[in-house]
């Protein structure tokens, strides 16, 4: 298994998970890299979610010669994955080799950087665009951010997740990178929420950024800087 307890969040340790996301840190890493490293990291953490937290079954089936048994997993039609603008775009698209019938959500969420971070560590967030599918009693609902930074944001948008639907099979907040301030904020804030995560950086810095990081991820997969 290569997902870990880690407390406050699971860790997901696959060595192509790690390797790429060392590649995306890496400054030298340019625009058309980073975004496709996105993707390929989106579709390991799919991968991750299918083999660690989805059940399978089995089933007959007829092949060539004769009637066996095959193994399959279930829920896979199930899913309802859902893209904070505009970061997650990349991310999702990965996320959508391993679910290719998943239902999509949008939201456009972003902090007030001018407003500052405040002494709890927390930003104003202003939700400017909310487009959810229906979510059923027996989807796995995916929430995708790369950056899990102070939470301020993740906690906000799953505030209009849970708006819309409080019952689900299973609700996964997936991130690239997490801050330690940002997990417990999200855990707190929505403890029905299973916190998935590349990695768990050191800190924040004062500007509420994830340090060491990988850089805006936005900016660095849109060339926005």
């Amino acid at each position: 298994m290569t997902i870990e307890d880690r407390d406050d969040a699971y860790l997901i340790t696959h060595a192509l998970a790690t390797d790429t996301l060392s590649r995306l840190r890496d400054v030298e890493t340019e625009q058309v890299a980073f975004r496709k490293g996105l993707v390929k990291l989106g579709r390991i953490c799919g991968y991750e979610i299918i083999d660690g937290a989805m059940e399978t079954e089995y089933v007959p089936v007829e092949t060539p010669l004769e009637e066996t048994t095959g193994e399959r997993v279930k829920g896979l039609d199930d899913v309802v994955i859902i893209n904070v603008l505009r970061a997650a775009t990349p991310f999702v698209e990965g996320l959508l080799k391993a679910f290719p019938r998943a239902k999509q959500g949008v939201i456009s969420a972003g902090r007030d950087e001018e407003a500052g971070m405040t002494e709890d560590g927390e930003f104003p967030i202003t939700i400017d665009y909310v487009k959810l599918p229906e979510i059923r009693p027996e989807d796995t609902v995916i929430v995708a951010d790369p950056m899990l930074a102070t939470g301020s944001t993740m906690a906000a948008v799953l505030d209009h997740v849970l708006a819309e639907a409080d019952d689900f099979e299973d609700l996964f907040v997936l991130s690239a990178v997490s801050a330690p301030a940002g997990l417990v904020r999200v855990s707190e804030a929505v403890p029905e929420a299973d916190l998935l995560t590349v990695a768990i950086d050191d800190r924040l810095d004062d500007d509420g950024f994830i340090v060491p990081g990988l850089g805006d991820a936005g900016d660095r997969a849109f060339r926005t800087v």
